[in-house]
């Protein structure tokens, strides 16, 4: 049986189909609602976001008809049909079971799942700035709850877990589990810098900056890292320039002729990309034979290889994993790996750091045991500049004071 098939079996038992609330309706918010639309067993019946307009077109493009505001979203969804709310919060209370964060805003994302935890509803992040900042509460509140929290299908990091479970559940030996990047990488790119680009592509220049700065692609591989606990090679991974064909060549141990320091690792490649890859190895001589004749090369070590991930379209696969069988895609089993941020430019006493993506910040990931007394990546949005601080240096903490907010008071609650 597969999702749908089950999630109409709950449908037929229950009486309606799963309630699917959305924070967040941009690029990825609308993509997922419309697939959303489009499968049985589940309807999107509720959307926050700052601007009425675009979740009423989120609402409109998974096909509601009706939409109640605010004070009566709970009665418009009861009566099956839709419900807008401004605060985020809010939407914790409404009559819904799970909840797509897509606003990759780290402290927003900490608000959502927080309040949607605590009020029982499944937690799915597109989100995966929170998820490596403070994943490991929120998948330790989920537990206490019996609600799932979970990076969301789609997103690269649970595509690379499907390959990992595959490579372990086959019997080969993990070498590399990562992704390809496809934007060339820039450090210093800003939202000012990539503004040309961005209207081309129909993007946020902000999103658009955290691809290009290289931040996005260390966000993605510290979630794969805690996730499954492979550490990563080195601070900023290593990132080798490959072509799929010789990932196999280059992604495995220094001994072998490749770039890794050891076996079971996490890192990326400039050039496969929009897929995703897992090397593995096998020292049997009878399997080596075998995978030889089923073309997959001489061996030893082997690219198991998923060209594609389809993001916002694939995400809606984690309803019912998360309400059918109870099962996260992807959350933090441990913290061998943080996102640090680095600074942009050079950056003074008394000045403001914004966003991800902005102008201040981009991210370099760490293993843990080097990233002591520097600053999270995610916790920095709204903090002010207490030391100066050069152009590519990593923040440490004792340089900025973070704001007063949700994430980093969850962030103290964290058992790292």
């Amino acid at each position: 049986m597969n999702l749908t098939e089950a999630l109409l079996e709950r449908e037929k038992n229950i009486g309606r189909p799963v309630r699917v609330g959305l924070v967040g309706a941009g690029q990825m918010g609308t993509g997922l609602a419309a697939q959303i639309g489009k499968i049985k067993g589940m309807e999107l019946v509720a959307c926050a976001d700052i601007d009425k307009t675009r979740a009423e077109n989120a609402l409109t493009l998974s096909g509601v008809n009706s939409i109640g505001y605010d004070a009566d979203a709970s009665s418009s969804i009861e009566k099956g049909n839709g419900g807008v709310v401004s605060d985020v919060k809010a939407l914790a209370e409404l009559p819904i079971d799970i909840v797509y964060e897509a606003t990759g805003v780290p402290w927003v994302g900490a608000e959502v799942a927080h309040s949607c935890l605590l009020a029982g509803k499944h937690v799915l992040m597109l989100n995966v700035e929170t998820d490596i900042t403070i994943g490991l509460y929120l998948a330790e509140l989920s537990k206490q709850k019996d609600v799932v929290y979970s990076v969301a299908n789609g997103d690269e990091p649970v595509v690379c877990k499907e390959l990992y479970d595959f490579s372990i559940d086959t019997g080969f030996e993990v070498v590399c589990v990562g992704k390809g990047k496809n934007n060339p990488l820039d450090q210093k790119a800003t939202p000012d810098s990539l503004k040309d680009e961005a209207n081309k592509k129909k993007m946020n220049p902000k999103m658009l900056a955290s691809f290009v700065d290289g931040s996005k692609t260390m966000i993605e591989m510290t979630a794969l890292s805690n996730g499954i606990n492979l550490p990563l090679d080195k601070i900023g991974m290593n990132g080798p320039i490959s072509e799929v064909k010789d990932l196999n060549k280059k992604l495995i141990p220094e001994e072998d002729g490749g770039v890794l320091s050891s076996s079971g690792r996490v890192d990326f490649a400039f050039g496969p990309a929009p897929g995703v890859f897992s090397i593995v190895k096998s020292d049997s001589p009878t399997v080596i034979e075998e995978m030889e004749y089923l073309s997959m090369g001489e061996g030893p070590y082997y690219t198991l290889y998923r060209p594609y991930h389809l993001a916002s379209v694939e995400a809606p696969r984690s309803v019912g994993m998360a309400v059918i069988n109870n099962e996260p895609g992807l959350q933090p089993k441990t913290w061998i790996s943080e996102v640090v941020g680095h600074a942009k430019k050079d950056l003074e006493p008394g000045e403001n750091i914004d966003g991800i993506g902005g102008f201040c910040s981009y991210g370099v990931a760490y293993p843990v045991s080097d990233s002591k007394g520097l600053a999270p990546l995610g916790l920095l949005e709204g903090g002010t500049v207490t030391k100066s601080i050069k152009a590519g240096d990593p923040i440490s903490l004792e340089s900025v004071e973070l704001p007063e907010n949700l994430i980093n008071e969850l962030r103290k609650k964290q058992k790292n």
